[in-house]
């Protein structure tokens, strides 16, 4: 064998939503550096970069309700310091600060040299694969989001005008199956309140049927929603068929110029029954369905990984046609509370005025955290992965439980470090749970979990 990468054997660590404000290089608790050591000894480590990477004057807010997520170009060595070297960009936060923010953010991830995909200055660009180069192969990264705003989709290039920066979308529609009763108010309601009229003009205007169904159809759009009439109650999900192929088709072009490919989807879409009956988010056990029937697809198309992100915990592992598929691998960095500055939009949210800093902000928001995140402990207990491939075929998988540090004042938490004791057992005793539906069994060996393959 002339070539190293021909044995078919590889270790990739794969971590999840990193809101990177603060260095990393000070600290040197043994848990922390034995992180560290993990991550490194890895051939490849991914991370979704959630956040825009761009100086104070670089971009304008953008419209969310959620944080301005800023990390200073300077913490991307840091980043590498810690061992990541390749990072999806598709994620709701990726439009922080506009398609100016988006550039910015791509021009500091090519100076510091991390292997990045997901947005680009049109939509091919957001599209396409990017690679890493290794001592044991070539990866291949191709990374889209669910969760997004209309206007944060990259642009399709035309012969006479430019695209627009943006993010690789995963669109997908929801729709509520309801029984005959409930339908027939529905459309009493629609019909009382001027929607029915409302969306007859519309469809005499530029909409289109498909749009907004006919009157006379088994579905009706009331307030933004679809619903079917059925026997009873469920709710579906489905992908959009545009991005659905487009993306299929990018990864079936990875899968030719590369060793390994790792697939990355951020989606805050949840599915299945603990939706009807969960109280708050870090309930929720299972992702939307569109999301497991694309992950099943980008392995059908040639993935070696499927990564998901954008929950903030833990959620299952599947293993299908032998390879690896990660609903969430939950928050990995996540110092969102130590942003620099926000804009005057934050503020006005919770009434503060012009003088308010950005702690009055995170503490009105979270009722001086007695909700949100820093309420709720499954946020901050966590984990990363490292599978290990041999001979081309996945062999183990481990999974190493983090202590992002809940309780802990605003300056200290987020951080990971490698967690043991209870924190360690309840974050592999989550895992093993949420995976076995799925038919995975996970051993907990010594305060790290394992999958044998």
């Amino acid at each position: 064998m002339p070539y190293e990468a021909e044995k078919g054997n590889f270790a990739l660590a794969l971590a999840g939503d990193t809101m990177l404000t603060r260095r990393l290089t000070p600290f040197r608790e043994e848990k922390f550096l034995r992180l560290r050591e993990i991550l490194r000894g890895a051939d490849a480590a991914f991370a979704n970069l959630e956040g825009t990477v761009h100086t104070w004057d670089e971009g304008t807010p953008g419209i969310t309700q959620g944080t301005f997520m800023t990390t200073d170009p300077k913490l991307l060595e840091d980043l590498k310091w810690l061992g990541i070297n390749m990072v999806s960009c598709a994620n709701n936060h990726a439009f922080d600060y506009g398609e100016d923010g988006v550039l910015a953010n791509l021009r500091h991830l090519d100076a510091a040299g991390l292997a990045h995909a997901g947005t680009g200055k049109n939509l091919a660009a957001a599209r396409a694969p990017n690679y890493l180069d290794t001592p044991n192969g070539r990866v291949g990264l191709i990374a889209a989001t669910a969760t997004f705003r209309p206007w944060n989709q990259a642009g399709e290039q035309r012969p006479d005008l430019r695209g627009r920066p943006g993010i690789s979308p995963l669109g997908f529609q929801t729709r509520y199956r309801v029984d005959a009763a409930a339908f027939e108010q529905l459309k009493r309601i629609s019909r009382e309140l001027g929607f029915a009229k409302s969306d007859e003009r519309a469809r005499k205007h530029f909409y289109s049927d498909k749009e907004i169904p006919d009157a006379k159809s088994a579905e009706l759009s009331l307030l933004g929603n679809r619903y079917l009439l059925s026997d009873g109650f469920s709710i579906e999900t489905q992908a959009n068929e545009r991005d659905l192929q487009d993306n299929l088709r990018w990864i079936r072009e990875a899968r030719r110029q590369s060793d390994w490919l790792v697939v990355s989807v951020h989606c805050h879409e949840f599915g299945g029954a603990s939706l009807l009956t969960a109280s708050s988010r870090a309930e929720l056990e299972e992702t939307a369905d569109f999301v497991t029937k694309f992950a099943h697809q980008t392995i059908d198309e040639g993935a070696d990984v499927f990564v998901g992100h954008g929950s903030h915990f833990p959620m299952g592992i599947e293993i299908y046609q032998g390879k690896p598929i990660f609903y969430s691998v939950g928050n990995f960095v996540f110092q969102n509370e130590t942003v620099g500055f926000f804009p005057a939009d934050a503020y006005e949210r919770f009434d503060l005025d012009l003088k308010a800093t950005p702690s009055d902000f995170l503490d009105a928001r979270t009722a001086g955290g007695k909700k949100g995140h820093p309420s709720d402990p499954a946020y901050w207990e966590n984990m990363f992965a490292v599978c290990k491939f041999e001979a081309k075929k996945l062999l183990e998988i481990k999974i190493f439980p983090i202590d992002q540090g809940f309780g802990k004042p605003r300056p200290q938490r987020g951080r990971p470090v490698l967690a043991d004791g209870e924190v360690a057992n309840r974050v592999i005793e989550r895992v093993t749970r949420l995976s076995r539906r799925y038919g995975t069994k996970v051993v907990n060996r010594e305060g790290v979990g394992v999958i044998e393959v």
